[in-house]
């Protein structure tokens, strides 16, 4: 009996190695077709420098749909569609911070309104800066403190986190928040400090919200030197601030998400990898999102090149509308839902296009362990770490119905200094490091797709 036992344990061993040994290769090849024919970065220079920033809603929007529509095509999709999306409208316009000390001369703030904010109508707000240095703070003062002033919210961003992105979250309530804060007890307007990893005087913009029935102040950030050179005067002097702009909310209009796919052999249950079209409206939209777009792209690229017969259907969305209200993304899942259409999987690629390190399972734990077994098979590729438990914001409405999702988790340390920033630029991405993190996408949709 234990020869007979010794002997199935004996050839499992050697199936399983098999298999490993086959994946292996194929994700050698994937890796070579990715590396030396990739399209991806030559079509995110395409994306940024002949569209650039693209906020949802704007003219350059509508022709990165067109854009997407096409290169989709040219990757060899057997059908490409645009979904409607109804999308809100946010304008920046023309904007100024001034500040004064005593009743010297004004002086000029680098700032960016935060995304979604009401301005002041194109004339001038003022008032005398009060500090705080959190919510705890915050929410000691007195309305009378607060009433007729501009509240500085100088809360820094934790250095201390090696995910970065622990950082970004901790300090991301005060953007949301700080604009409602300030009416609540009578403010003008808020100022807060940009949410940002990086040592210098750029200003990140990024999106806010306001509670209801509460009165709409603007909300403006500045950068880390700024705010540094703010906290030193308001120890000992009094300063006025003043605040300029015409941003504002233009209701809704039509827009559009960008989908394609490459049928399944098999079925036609869907395996959804993506990223955001949309960006902010400074810099170039470069790693938020641009690398995720062509990331995906990319993957149904190599499939096709390579001649993969996917068993499942692999569909590329392009979402609409991530930055300032997440309406692709919702109106994606509603169609799922309505259409009762079967998903498998999804995979976004929302963090930048520095190199892989890891993918962050958001499901159960049977799906989360078997795709932890394929680690070996990535490590090779630099991509170590399967503990995250968190997914990408578009794909949360399909999470929300139990479908395993997933987000690419490339190597965080240099993304929040340029986030949401005019620095965030084509000449800032690597082309190794983002065609490394589409080898991975594409290596993992080979493996869901032939073993889910």
């Amino acid at each position: 009996m234990k020869k007979i036992l010794g002997t199935i344990l004996l050839l499992f061993n050697m199936a399983v190695f098999g298999q490993m040994k086959e994946d292996s290769i194929q994700f050698s090849k994937i890796s070579l077709e990715i590396l030396n024919n990739g399209k991806g970065y030559a079509e995110l220079k395409d994306l940024t420098k002949n569209i650039g920033h693209r906020l949802s809603g704007s003219e350059a929007y509508e022709k990165a749909v067109k854009w997407a529509e096409q290169k989709l095509r040219d990757a060899g999709a057997d059908k490409v569609w645009l979904q409607e999306v109804i999308i809100p409208v946010w304008e920046r316009g023309k904007e100024s911070l001034h500040i004064q000390i005593s009743k010297g001369k004004w002086k000029s703030l680098k700032m960016l309104s935060l995304g979604n904010s009401e301005g002041t109508g194109g004339k001038d707000v003022s008032g005398e800066i009060i500090m705080v240095k959190s919510l705890e703070e915050y929410d000691r003062l007195p309305a009378e403190k607060v009433k007729g002033r501009i509240v500085f919210f100088n809360y820094p961003f934790n250095q201390g986190y090696v995910q970065t992105f622990l950082g970004y979250r901790d300090a991301g309530v005060y953007r949301r928040n700080a604009a409602s804060l300030t009416a609540k007890k009578g403010g003008k307007f808020a100022i807060i400090r940009s949410l940002s990893s990086a040592f210098d005087d750029v200003p990140h913009t990024g999106t806010m919200s306001y509670e209801n029935d509460i009165v709409k102040v603007p909300a403006v950030a500045v950068g880390n030197t700024t705010a540094d050179e703010l906290e030193i005067l308001l120890r000992t002097q009094k300063i006025t601030a003043k605040l300029n702009s015409n941003c504002r909310m233009k209701g809704e209009k039509l827009s559009h998400s960008v989908i394609g796919e490459i049928t399944g052999k098999k079925d036609k249950s869907v395996i959804v990898v993506g990223g955001h079209l949309d960006s902010w409206d400074v810099g170039e939209g470069a790693h938020d999102d641009g690398a995720g777009i062509v990331q995906s792209i990319e993957v149904l690229r190599t499939f096709k090149k390579l001649g993969i017969k996917n068993n499942h259907t692999i569909r590329v969305v392009c979402f609409a509308n991530e930055e300032n209200g997440t309406k692709g993304g919702v109106q994606y899942g509603k169609m799922v839902k309505e259409n009762n259409e079967k998903h498998l999987f999804a995979i976004e690629s929302d963090a930048g296009g520095f190199s892989p390190r890891g993918i962050s399972l958001e499901m159960d734990d049977t799906k989360r362990n078997e795709i932890k077994n394929w680690v070996d098979l990535f490590i090779p590729y630099g991509v170590y770490s399967f503990e995250g438990r968190y997914s990408g914001t578009d794909i949360y409405p399909l999470r929300d119905m139990g479908i395993p999702a997933a987000e690419l988790v490339p190597d965080p340390q240099r993304y929040f200094d340029i986030h949401h920033t005019e620095e965030d630029t084509f000449e800032k991405v690597n082309r190794r490091e983002l065609l490394l993190g589409a080898t991975v996408m594409t290596q993992l949709i080979y493996m869901v797709d032939k073993n889910w």
